[in-house]
């Protein structure tokens, strides 16, 4: 009665170590697909690139724009000077 006792344990040990890492579950790890979680704008290298790219020609711009004003103004005379004074003259 022992000897089939033992028997039925090792048989029964063989099944379950067959349905846990048998060939069955090599193909269920392999055929699912990755999960791609959804990005939002503000996790996306591109927009966020896309964005910096943006603003370094908005800067640019403006300091181009404000340099070109410069340019094409006359300075003041020295009576407008700031940080002149009346004694100074």
């Amino acid at each position: 009665m022992g000897r089939l006792l033992i028997l039925l344990l090792i048989i029964v040990a063989a099944v379950l170590l067959w349905k846990a890492f048998g060939p069955g579950t090599w193909k269920r790890t392999a055929a699912t697909p990755p999960v791609h979680r959804i990005k939002g704008p503000d996790d996306d290298p591109e927009f966020l690139w896309k964005l910096e790219k943006e603003q370094f020609k908005r800067r640019r711009a403006e300091e181009h724009r404000k340099q070109q004003e410069a340019e094409q103004s006359p300075p003041p005379p020295d009576s407008e000077r700031p940080g002149k004074t009346e004694d100074e003259h």
